[in-house]
């Protein structure tokens, strides 16, 4: 029986009505569950057991279990290695575990999955529990990851703002159900959050405090939100007066993925630039109507890029690699793959530029050849991932330079390019560690 002097843990199962058959247990009945995921509270395990036959079975099984012999110590770092619901099961086996499980260093994360899963009420019982200690308010608690979950509401990210305010890390991937006012609410309540990945809730538009927030900062503190790392890969109807909005208040990004955002042109890149000077990492993938024009504005991130994506953005050619690389000398990571305006000139900018280059995406530019690949090998010695996938001007011969300069290339993808096995056979003899993906079935 559950008391109020004694809050007991919540376990977060799927029920299955084949979980037991003729009497026994289903062994397979926590691999195969299906129907909704419910959340439900149990109090802790008993101290004894009455019967003198359960007794001595009992006693029987406690001789045999070597776990019981672990230190607590040793039973909290084991019990670090579980998901949240695994960890909540531990918490019924007996009065040992059930202390054990809800040591406060067991929760700073709490990780939900599963697309049936009634996450609202998870996380309401969850932090009501984590609760007990510092009434209303988890203080413990720096990580929530509920990605997948697609049953995710407003109600439930509403539990987290006003429950956890030292959150610093919120993944909500692909939930669907989440609107703009619910993300301005956890940005304003949780003022430490730095980590947000809302990519696929297609709902998100902006990203911003709530007004009352904004009132109720200083004008010395501004408007600002500590968000550093931000994914909105796949929110479709982001548009560029969103990214406007988004980057006067998040102006410490670092991190910043805007995959698929195919609203997304070159003026919000110019306002991106505006307010975020800090980014280093860039993703602007299959944005369609980003061009040579964006590419001048991110440019002037100058020495601070490191890794940027273009891939699929047909409008950018030589003209807008060339910005980048007379601007962005420290580049390590380049995806240009799909960008079919891109030639030998481009790459040739590339390799004379970007020196410490170590990952190169140049696959289905049909316009380069083994001229630019013998650039890049002359002057990128570093670069350990090169992905050529489908281009058609390459040959052997332009392989075979790569591997003799390149000595530390790791991964090479030449898949529907027509090069011959002995090339690959040179590839292999010169890159030892290399992984080589191809298409041509004589080489093995």
């Amino acid at each position: 029986m559950r008391t109020a002097s004694t809050p007991s843990p919540a376990l977060i199962y799927p029920p299955n009505p084949h979980s037991f058959q003729n009497g026994r247990e289903s062994s397979t009945s926590s691999s195969s569950v299906t129907g909704e995921t419910i959340a439900m509270v149990h109090s802790p395990p008993p101290t004894r057991l009455t019967h003198p036959l359960i007794r001595s079975a009992s006693r029987l099984q406690k001789e045999r279990a070597n776990v019981d012999r672990l230190p607590d110590p040793a039973m909290i770092q084991i019990f670090s290695f579980l998901p949240t619901n695994q960890l909540c099961r531990c918490a019924r086996v007996c009065r040992r575990w059930y202390n054990l499980a809800w040591d406060p260093r067991l929760w700073r994360t709490i990780h939900l999955t599963g697309e049936t899963i009634n996450v609202d009420r998870a996380l309401k019982v969850l932090t009501r529990r984590l609760c007990q200690d510092t009434p209303n308010v988890c203080l413990m608690l720096e990580t929530v990851i509920v990605s997948g979950c697609r049953r995710l509401t407003d109600r439930g990210l509403y539990t987290i703002a006003q429950c956890c305010p030292e959150l610093r890390q919120l993944e909500m991937s692909g939930c669907y159900n989440i609107s703009n006012e619910a993300v301005f609410d956890v940005v304003s309540l949780c003022p430490n959050l730095e980590h947000l990945d809302v990519s696929g809730c297609s709902k998100v538009t902006c990203i911003s405090l709530t007004r009352e927030a904004s009132i109720k900062l200083s004008p010395l503190h501004g408007k600002q939100i500590s968000i550093r790392y931000l994914d909105m890969t796949d929110c479709f109807v982001l548009e560029d007066e969103g990214l406007h909005t988004i980057a006067a208040h998040c102006t410490q990004l670092t991190h910043l993925y805007l995959r698929r955002c195919i609203r997304i042109t070159d003026e919000g890149l110019r306002y991106l630039v505006i307010y975020c000077m800090s980014i280093r990492e860039l993703s602007v993938s299959d944005c369609r109507f980003v061009s040579d024009f964006g590419m001048r504005e991110i440019a002037k991130l100058e020495l601070r890029l490191r890794y940027l994506s273009i891939a699929h953005c047909g409008r950018i050619t030589d003209v807008g690699i060339r910005y980048i690389t007379k601007y962005c000398s420290k580049l390590r990571y380049l995806n240009a793959r799909g960008c079919e305006g891109i030639t030998d000139h481009g790459v040739e900018y590339l390799a004379k530029n970007c020196t410490k280059l170590k990952s190169l995406d140049i696959g289905k530019c049909p316009l380069v050849s083994d001229a630019g690949l013998e650039c890049l090998a002359l002057n990128c010695f570093s670069l350990k991932r090169l992905s050529l996938k489908s281009c058609e001007s390459i040959t052997g011969q332009g392989l075979q330079i790569v591997a003799a300069n390149c000595f530390d290339l790791q991964m090479l993808n030449v898949q529907d390019c027509e090069i011959s096995v002995e090339a690959l056979r040179f590839v292999q003899r010169h890159c030892k560690r290399c992984i080589i993906e191809h298409t041509n079935p004589a080489f093995f």
